[in-house]
């Protein structure tokens, strides 16, 4: 039985159950606690028995390890509410999610997941992985599934089958719905459609997340149209990686925060999450107008062959680089993975047209970004966020701390530095070094605000009789060392990472993966 946490600040031994005679599995020592709950630390000990937190204060009893946390503090695992983890059969220790102090991971974030659901976490069931997991059912998965590429409405027959699959994936424990609205072909939705389908996995108790239609020029919009989902599909929504994209926009995030506490004054439930970066990553393909790429690949190729057809596609990709992710510069359009030119990897769109022989023009960067996708398209970090809105979003009560990053490993392309660094940069580099908001708050946003908004009563927090994901680190040290030109640095300050009561990242940087489960939501 799972108990509620009492006592905590009292310094009283507590435990699950009659007092312990025999010694716990593990002990920390010493620790600076910080519950989740955004209270201030307290110096504690903690026991582990099994999966469990045994019991917190001062302990009469030892461990069979323990670990002396003096100096360090003690945190629940962190929650990261937006992950893509699609090649977790590959790297299921997940290691640059659980080096930075990652204990639950949730997948099939912007419209996109496994398929068939059911199926694919079974196969997980033999995989020792790294993290705890969780799913999303992606939108874009299930038109694609019923529609494929196609721009249009979906028949009364296909709208059921969509439903259909919603429910499947549902019943299966999927805790939500995702969005990519901005992507194909979720791009060819409409917002009755998305209401439709959320319906379903409202009536699961479950969560809707979305990537936005636009998060540039047509932001407001898009914020607009996930409030209107959360008021008529009567669901939970995350404004997922809330950003304003492009310098039209900057300053953006005064109104759209603004909306979403209007939103939650007439009772609509909704939240955000944000990662702690200036700058976005996506594929090329952003640039292009969804229209250009209805169908797939060969009918994009074969609209370029078009004279009158591709002069549209070109102009608008020009108003792209000028007015949104391309920030009207190349040099803030920079590669990440290029598979058919890798020599791409972490150079800029400007770059590309220098080796090219060419004036790095706007002209000359659309006929490039059309090349690139040509040739199958390419990942690109996109930097065109302002600091000032990263901060006012991140200081909003409602936005928990999410990474949007992928797994990666060593020397494997040029990723963004999110997938290493997310959360030990807003510890360090926001909370203890700006002070942007205060560190107990940072923690809250990372673990019992996630943790709640999937629903997780015993996740999320320090209580006895909750899960022991919990991440020790020095809140002196603790820092992303991962940068845009050298995204492949582990963070500093983490010390140990513990997943269901099992040491799973020691101080040494050794990994001890297998403690992670697949999460399933349950019906309310």
């Amino acid at each position: 039985m799972k108990y509620l946490l009492l006592g905590l600040f009292t310094g009283v031994t507590l435990f699950a159950g009659c007092q312990q005679k025999m010694p716990y599995d593990l002990v920390i020592l010493n620790a600076r606690v910080y519950d989740g709950l955004g209270n201030e630390p307290i110096l504690s000990d903690i026991a582990i028995n099994g999966d469990t937190i045994a019991a917190i204060g001062k302990l009469k009893h030892g461990g069979k390890d323990t670990i002396d946390a003096s100096g360090l503090a003690v945190a629940p695992g962190f929650i990261d509410l937006h992950t893509h983890i699609e090649r977790l059969l590959q790297i299921p220790s997940a290691s640059s999610h659980l080096r930075q102090g990652v204990t639950l991971t949730l997948g099939g974030p912007d419209g996109r997941s496994p398929w068939p659901f059911q199926p694919y976490l079974d196969s997980l069931a033999g995989v020792r992985l790294g993290p705890n997991v969780a799913y999303l059912v992606g939108h874009n998965t299930v038109r694609s599934n019923i529609m494929g590429l196609e721009d249009r409405l979906p028949t009364p027959a296909e709208l059921t089958a969509m439903k259909a699959q919603i429910d499947t994936a549902m019943q299966a424990g999927a805790f939500g719905i995702s969005t990519g609205l901005k992507y194909l072909p979720g791009a060819f939705s409409t917002v009755d459609e998305v209401i439709a389908l959320s319906k379903v996995a409202a009536s699961y108790g479950s969560i809707y997340t979305s990537h936005l239609r636009e998060e540039g020029l047509g932001l407001i919009e898009g914020v607009q149209e996930a409030i209107q989902i959360a008021q008529e599909a009567t669901i939970p929504v995350v404004l997922t990686h809330h950003k304003a994209i492009g310098l039209p926009m900057w300053g953006a995030s005064e109104k759209t925060l603004a909306m979403v506490d209007s939103a939650r004054a007439i009772g609509l439930d909704v939240m955000m999450d944000q990662y702690p970066y200036t700058a976005s990553q996506t594929g090329i393909s952003v640039l292009i107008p969804a229209w250009a790429m209805e169908g797939g690949i060969e009918k994009y190729r074969a609209r370029l062959n078009d004279k009158k057809t591709r002069s549209d596609i070109k102009a608008g990709v020009e108003f792209n680089i000028l007015n949104d992710r391309g920030g009207g510069d190349l040099n803030r359009v920079q590669f990440g993975r290029v598979t058919w030119k890798p020599e791409l990897e972490g150079k800029t769109l400007k770059d590309w047209a220098e080796m090219e022989g060419l004036k790095p023009t706007v002209s000359t960067g659309a006929e490039l970004v059309m090349k690139a996708q040509e040739n199958g398209g390419a990942s690109c970090i996109f930097h065109v966020i302002s600091e000032e809105d990263v901060q006012r979003i991140m200081q909003h009560p409602m936005v928990m701390v999410a990474s949007d990053g992928s797994l990666v490993e060593p020397g494997d392309g040029h990723p963004h530095p999110r997938s290493y660094g997310t959360f030990p940069r807003v510890l360090g580099h926001y909370s203890r070094e700006l002070g942007v908001i205060p560190m107990q708050e940072a923690i809250r946003k990372m673990t019992s605000l996630p943790a709640a908004r999937l629903g997780l009563t015993h996740r999320g927090s320090i209580a006895v009789g909750n899960y022991a994901d919990l991440v020790v680190f020095n809140p002196e040290t603790i820092a992303d060392k991962a940068t845009f030109e050298n995204p492949h640095q582990y963070p500093e300050g983490i010390r140990y990472v513990i997943v269901n009561g099992v040491i799973s990242v020691s101080p040494d940087g050794s990994i001890n993966p297998g403690a992670g489960r697949v999460l399933k939501r349950t019906r309310n």
